[in-house]
C-alpha cells in the first residue's frame, strides 16, 4: 500500500477575525499574546487538515511584531504547512492586518510553528508526505530544512552556552552591565 501524500493547497488555512476593544493593551494596540493565540489556532487548523488528526504545538520561532495592530483591524493569519517529517509538521504564518476604512493592508507578523500530529493513543503519529506543486512550495520546503539545521546548531550553543557558566568569574565577565552583584 501506497503511502498517503497530500498537496499544500489541500490544508493551507486562513482566519479572519476582528480586533475588538478587549483585546487591546492601555495603549490601544492589540496585544502580542492576542496575536500569538490566533497564530497557535491557525497552525493547529492547518496541520490537522494536513496530518489528518490532532496535532500539538511544540515549538514556535521567532515572532518578531514588525506593526501593531489597532481596535476595529481585520486580522487575516493565513498558514500553509511547509514542510513534514515523520511525525512533526512546519507551519508557516503569514499575520496581515486591514484598516477597513483606507483598505491600507500591513504585514504585521510571520513565523514557523512546529507541530507534531497525535494518534489516538496520544503518542506521535506519521504525517501523510507532502505534495509539493508550485515553485514556491519546493522553495519553502528547503527554506524550511534551512531553519531547521539553523535551530539544531543554535540549539547545541544555547546549551553550551548555559553549561559553561562560571560564577566565580561574574564580576569580570559582568563588568560594563547594568547589575548590582551582591552575591558573595
Amino acid at each position: 500500500m501506497e503511502e498517503p501524500a497530500r498537496p499544500v493547497s489541500h490544508s493551507q488555512t486562513t482566519i479572519t477575525e476582528l480586533m475588538v476593544p478587549s483585546y487591546a493593551n492601555f495603549g490601544g494596540k492589540i496585544h502580542g499574546g492576542i496575536l500569538l493565540s490566533l497564530m497557535d489556532k491557525v497552525a493547529y487548523a492547518c496541520s490537522s487538515k494536513h496530518a489528518g488528526t490532532y496535532c500539538v504545538t511544540v515549538s514556535v520561532d521567532k515572532v518578531d511584531f514588525l506593526q501593531p495592530v489597532e481596535v476595529g483591524e481585520l486580522v487575516s493569519l493565513h498558514a500553509s504547512v511547509n514542510y513534514v517529517g515523520r511525525t512533526s509538521l512546519m507551519v508557516g504564518i503569514r499575520v496581515e492586518a486591514l484598516n477597513v476604512k483606507t483598505n491600507q493592508l500591513k504585514h504585521t507578523n510571520s513565523s514557523y510553528f512546529t507541530m507534531v500530529a497525535k494518534g489516538d493513543d496520544d503518542k506521535p503519529a506519521m504525517v501523510p508526505k507532502l505534495i509539493l506543486e508550485t515553485r514556491e512550495d519546493v522553495k519553502r520546503f528547503i527554506e524550511a530544512i534551512h531553519v531547521r539545521e539553523i535551530k539544531a546548531a543554535t540549539r547545541e550553543q544555547m546549551d553550551d552556552a548555559r553549561s559553561s557558566i562560571d560564577v566565580e568569574r561574574a564580576a569580570e565577565l559582568l563588568k560594563g552591565e547594568r547589575c548590582i552583584i551582591l552575591y558573595k
